[in-house]
């Protein structure tokens, strides 16, 4: 055994073990998504959330096309990264008093997550091509995409205000 739950004996496995981190990550920001919007300030930053809360909905339910398409369970396991990458956040969030300092804050605790998820994503994809499923890594590549956007809308975001507002 090693640093997974269970021995690997190829990529495919490799493969749907990410797959179910991806998915337990999906899951666990769907659960700390409306406590960011709650504390958000900004009405911008507020409907980024909001926005990316119905697209890490179809995030989950995409994940779950591709357990069946691969004919696989769809089941998580724990991916400490996220746990603490969320930790963190709830943990900066909770120190933060004042409300431009906040709204970088957040800012930034959701990109450290839009980071995460496109690098799971990203590999997911290329593993999925390598091992001749074109048709996973296209489901898979929407997600990507999503989260790319995402990621550049909150620079934006943060860069044209959100930042600028807190060094004052």
């Amino acid at each position: 055994m090693g640093l997974f739950s269970y021995d690997m004996k190829s990529m495919d496995d490799l493969f749907v073990h990410t797959l179910r981190d991806i998915y337990y990550a999906e899951k666990r920001i769907l659960k700390a998504l409306p406590k960011m919007i709650d504390k958000a300030t900004d009405p911008e930053l507020q409907a980024a959330f909001r926005s990316h809360l119905v697209e890490t909905e179809g995030h989950v339910q995409r994940v779950e096309e591709v357990f069946r398409m691969h004919g696989v369970e769809a089941k998580t396991v724990t991916c400490r990264a996220i746990d603490g990458i969320i930790t963190e956040a709830e943990e900066v969030i909770g120190e933060v008093e004042d409300p431009e300092v906040l709204d970088a804050a957040l800012a930034a605790s959701a990109q450290a997550v839009e980071h995460y998820e496109m690098t799971r994503y990203g590999t997911l994809v290329a593993w999925a091509r390598r091992l001749g499923r074109a048709d996973c890594a296209a489901v898979l590549q929407l997600n990507l995409d999503e989260e790319k956007k995402a990621d550049e809308k909150l620079t934006r975001i943060a860069e044209s205000k959100l930042n600028i507002r807190a060094a004052e």
